[in-house]
């Protein structure tokens, strides 16, 4: 099986080693792995701050880079969610483009939704003897329906104690542009997020969206209270090669 990786902006620049846990898990399953070097940003940040014109450009872009793949994977629900729900609306007039995005929607796949739906995998073989608790990221689990697919995956982790979460369903307040755009409403949303991360009492706290992850960890360092964070492909990549 033929898979592309699309890394994300995020996961490029900063967490290198989430697409890194990707790949060899992918390569454990047998298969083979490309890295488009074409691939840019989704166009999501230019979208959600409404403009569309330049939504288009860098979306073209997405869409040339990956047209020939079989599959594509990321470690994102929401640059997958930008792409799967918003790429037919951006082409809504131009009817060439549009037929590219969704012959791409139905082959773009998060992380855990490609294991689960489409390899059949929910037991790694991982080992991992800590307590843990999992935020779910508003856009994987509300624009792409990502709700059991982590939680089959951790189930299976061989002494993983995993924690609720209490409100996981809270946004943490990242929301890519919103947390620029809305500085004061966006602190309070992930000050109260982070109470309830430490209220688990948990050594790891997992996510499949790193801007999520990236926005909790800064608050939990800001308060002075580190809890180590992790990437869904990390911890079950991590603990496979621990056992």
């Amino acid at each position: 099986m033929k898979v592309s990786l699309f890394i994300t902006c995020l996961a490029d620049m900063m967490y290198p080693e989430v697409g890194e846990s990707v790949v060899r898990l992918l390569h454990k399953y047998g298969c083979e792995v490309d890295f488009p070097e074409l691939q840019t940003c989704c166009g999501q940040p230019a979208f959600n701050s409404g403009y569309q014109d330049e939504a288009r450009v860098v979306a073209r872009q997405w869409i040339r880079a990956f047209e020939h793949s079989d599959y594509i994977v990321s470690p994102s629900g929401s640059c997958t969610g930008m792409i799967h729900h918003y790429y037919p609306q951006l082409f809504e007039g131009e009817p060439e483009w549009k037929a590219k995005a969704e012959a791409l929607i139905a082959k773009t796949y998060e992380f855990s939704q490609f294991l689960v739906q489409v390899l059949g995998v929910t037991d790694v073989g991982a080992s991992f003897p800590h307590k843990a608790t999992y935020h779910p990221s508003c856009h994987a689990m509300r624009l792409l329906g990502v709700k059991t697919e982590p939680a089959e995956l951790m189930s299976r982790i061989h002494g993983l104690e995993l924690v609720e979460l209490p409100h996981k369903e809270d946004c943490c307040g990242f929301g890519g542009t919103f947390a620029v755009k809305m500085a004061d409403m966006s602190e309070a949303m992930v000050c109260e997020k982070a109470k309830h991360v430490l209220e688990t009492n948990a050594d790891v706290l997992v996510g499949t969206d790193m801007g999520c992850l990236m926005n909790i960890e800064g608050r939990l360092n800001k308060e002075g209270k580190p809890i180590r964070v992790m990437h869904l492909a990390q911890l079950l990549e991590q603990g496979g090669t621990s056992r």
